[in-house]
C-alpha cells in the first residue's frame, strides 16, 4: 500500500462545530489528547498509505502550521489550497496536479472517520471490472440525517435519494471512496460536490459500494463531536 496516495478533504467550514470548535478547523477538533485530523492521519499510516495530500481552505495555515510534511507521523504530507470555497469535488479537481502519476487514489472526507480495510477496499474495487469509482457505505438505523445509497445485489449503484428526514434504517456514505484517475476528467472546473454533481453522473460509467460494519463517527454537529469523544479511543 505504500504507492498509494490518499487525499484529505479538510477544507470545510464547519459551520455547525462553530458552537464547540471556534477558532479553528473542526478537523482539528480535539478527541481525546490527538486533533480528529491526527486519527485519520494515523488510521491511514496504520495500513501502511504513508503519502498524503490535504485539500485545505477555512484556516489552513492552522492545519500545516500543525502537520508540516508529516514526517513526525512517518508519512509524507502535500498541500493542495483552495482559494475559494471548491465544495468535496472541487478540492479533489484542485489537486490533480498530485495525481499525475497515480492509476487510482483513495478520497476520504476530513470530518469523518469509518473503520475500514483500505487495501481491501482497493481489492474490491479492482475485482469490479467496470468500476470507475467504489464508495464504502454502511448500514445505519437512522438515515435521516443522511441520503441513501441505494445498490444492486453485486454492490453497484443504482442511484441516489436525498435525505427525507425520515428515522428509517438506511445505506448511507461512509466518506471514504477509491477513485481512478479518469474520474477527475469528470468533475468540472470550479466549485462541485462529489456527492450531488459528481457521483449521479459516474452511474453509467460504475460506481460500487462496499459495505462497511465497524464504527462510523460523523463530527459535524456537536452532539456526534461529544459522542466521538467517548468511543474513539485510538492511540
Amino acid at each position: 500500500m505504500n504507492d498509494i496516495k490518499a487525499i484529505l478533504l479538510v477544507g470545510g467550514l464547519g459551520t455547525r462545530l462553530r458552537s464547540v470548535v471556534s477558532s479553528t478547523p473542526k478537523v482539528l477538533a480535539s478527541i481525546g489528547e490527538r486533533s480528529f485530523l491526527e486519527l485519520l492521519i494515523r488510521q491511514l499510516r496504520s495500513q501502511g498509505i504513508r503519502q498524503l495530500v490535504m485539500c485545505t481552505g477555512y484556516l489552513a495555515d492552522q492545519i500545516e502550521s500543525r502537520f508540516g510534511d508529516g514526517r513526525i507521523w512517518d508519512v509524507s504530507i502535500e498541500y493542495s489550497k483552495e482559494e475559494m470555497p471548491l465544495g468535496t469535488a472541487g478540492a479533489v479537481k484542485l489537486a490533480e496536479r498530485y495525481l499525475q502519476d497515480v492509476p487510482e487514489f483513495l478520497v476520504l472526507n476530513g470530518d469523518s472517520f469509518l473503520e475500514v480495510d483500505f487495501e481491501n477496499l482497493m481489492a474490491f474495487h479492482r475485482r469490479c471490472d467496470d468500476a470507475i469509482a467504489t464508495m464504502a457505505v454502511l448500514r445505519v438505523e437512522n438515515a435521516s440525517r443522511y441520503g441513501t445509497v441505494h445498490m444492486d445485489e453485486r454492490g453497484r449503484i443504482k442511484g441516489f435519494a436525498e435525505k427525507t428526514g425520515s428515522e428509517a434504517p438506511g445505506v448511507v456514505n461512509g466518506g471514504v471512496y477509491v477513485f481512478n484517475h479518469s474520474v477527475l476528467q469528470h468533475i468540472p472546473e470550479g466549485p462541485a460536490s462529489l456527492e450531488r454533481d459528481v457521483f449521479p453522473r459516474l452511474l453509467d460509467q460504475g460506481v460500487y459500494a462496499q459495505e462497511q460494519h465497524g464504527m462510523f463517527i460523523d463530527i459535524g454537529t456537536p452532539a456526534d463531536y461529544a459522542r466521538a469523544q467517548q468511543l474513539l479511543q485510538f492511540s
